[in-house]
């Protein structure tokens, strides 16, 4: 059986969506939760992978993205 992520850290997304996730000041699972999808797509780097893999992440946890 697999932990959920942490809600304090973002899951393992890859280092270019990660780079634009903190820079932009989302450093966790926490910080994206309802923030829509078209927002962070809209940072280089956040590609569908990346956020495919928080929407599940949040999902874990009963939250999603907006």
């Amino acid at each position: 059986m697999t932990a959920k992520p942490d809600l304090d850290s973002l899951p393992k997304i890859g280092a270019p969506a990660t780079r634009a996730l903190h820079d932009a000041g989302y450093t966790s699972l926490r910080d994206v939760a309802g923030v829509p999808r078209v927002r962070l797509a809209g940072l280089h780097g956040v590609g569908p992978k990346a956020l495919r893999l928080l929407q599940e992440a949040l999902q874990e946890h009963g939250l999603s993205l907006g």
